[in-house]
């Protein structure tokens, strides 16, 4: 009986089925936004959204989203969606930015907030669990943020991550996965990843600490694994010396045979004690109920942020715990448009061009105009004279 052939349809189902989506945003239903996204109250200054799909773009409708309107403000807004704990998950959070004022000073990154967030009063005191996303502030600062709260303090990547700094719309990924590996990317390709635990120069919870009474047992259990080391290695078809005197010369070790340096990870003279302390760690209930990229209580999502110029258009929204479904939702949405969007900017640059150089010859033939009134002008003073 030959294997049965499963429809490519068949399995992009069931990959949507597998994954959980904890938040969608799109902005595809118009004004209705404002029903799920709540504007901050904390300060009255605070700069104000509107949808809009800007000046150029690839779909006038699929590519409306989130625009700052003010200039000099600060901005905070957010939305709220079921809490969730992605302890033991894959974490992904994506969405696109489009700077099309051509961003000199300003912000374009979001923050996930735990559940508990006053959305009213959002501000940059308001806790939140992950940064991420491009920030640009003249010639230095051109990076991509990713910011983690870990035991009561915010934590940065030691790596520097460089934004895009063009007026086209760009997709942010981050992937924080159970592993304590990250990956960030930008336009679908990985721009840096690693190690969480390095990268942002942390301890994961999951190591044990050394306490006294470790060790203590640390001590035990290597004299205990040497013995049983030595042990392995008595040569026994040897015999005692017959003027070997017990009570004299104490107990006779006998002859060992030939050692091999190193036997599973064992040294000849004992053990490697982190080895041991990683063994007891695994085998023991030391683990603790979180680390570093794991956020129990995770339930909003918002942009919390300051611009010199405003325009930057915020569109596209996902939090989910599969990598595929995220790389799918941005080819659907930002794959779709990005090629079109260009399009639309280059025929509207070339329009501008021919604009430009029309008024040129306007004013050109208008000033050819007024040099030759001037000189007739001047021709029939002559002859008055």
């Amino acid at each position: 009986m030959g294997a049965v052939r499963v429809p490519l349809w068949a399995i992009c189902l069931l990959r949507l089925v597998l994954a959980t989506v904890y938040f969608q945003e799109e902005f595809l239903d118009g004004e209705r936004w404002r029903n799920r996204w709540v504007q901050s109250t904390n300060n009255s200054q605070f700069g104000n959204f509107r949808l809009s799909s800007g000046k150029f773009y690839g779909h006038k409708e699929k590519d409306k989203g989130l625009q700052t309107t003010q200039n000099g403000r600060f901005y905070a807004i957010s939305a709220r969606f079921k809490p969730f704990s992605n302890k033991g998950k894959t974490l992904v959070i994506q969405y696109t930015v489009k700077h099309e004022q051509k961003m000199d000073c300003g912000g374009g990154y979001i923050k996930v907030f735990p559940a508990d967030v006053d959305q009213k009063n959002l501000s940059g005191k308001s806790q939140y669990y992950i940064m991420f996303g491009p920030d640009i502030c003249g010639f230095d600062i051109k990076k991509i943020h990713v910011i983690l709260y870990f035991k009561n303090q915010y934590h940065s990547n030691k790596k520097p991550i460089r934004c895009k700094v063009d007026a086209f719309t760009h997709l942010y990924t981050l992937i924080l996965r159970p592993d304590l590996t990250y990956d960030v990317k930008v336009d679908g390709q990985s721009i840096e990843s690693g190690s969480i635990e390095y990268d942002w120069n942390l301890t994961s919870l999951k190591k044990m600490e050394n306490s006294p009474a470790e060790s203590k047992d640390w001590d035990q259990a290597e004299d205990s694994k040497a013995q049983d080391w030595e042990k392995h290695f008595l040569d026994a078809s040897a015999s005692k010396p017959s003027d070997w005197n017990s009570e004299l010369d104490g107990d006779w070790p006998g002859p060992m045979l030939q050692k091999p340096l190193y036997q599973d990870g064992l040294k000849p003279e004992g053990i490697d004690k982190d080895m041991w302390l990683h063994q007891k760690m695994r085998s023991t209930s030391y683990l603790t109920e979180y680390d570093l990229s794991e956020f129990e209580n995770i339930g909003a999502i918002g942009l919390e942020l300051w611009q010199v110029r405003s325009g930057t258009i915020f569109d596209n929204f996902l939090i989910t715990d599969d990598e595929e479904y995220a790389e799918n939702f941005g080819k659907a949405t930002w794959g779709e448009t990005k090629g079109p969007e260009r399009e639309m900017d280059a025929i509207q640059a070339k329009e501008e061009i021919r604009r430009a150089q029309e008024e040129e010859e306007q004013e050109m033939l208008a000033g050819k105009f007024d040099t030759r009134q001037d000189f007739f002008n001047r021709f029939h003073k002559r002859g008055e004279l």
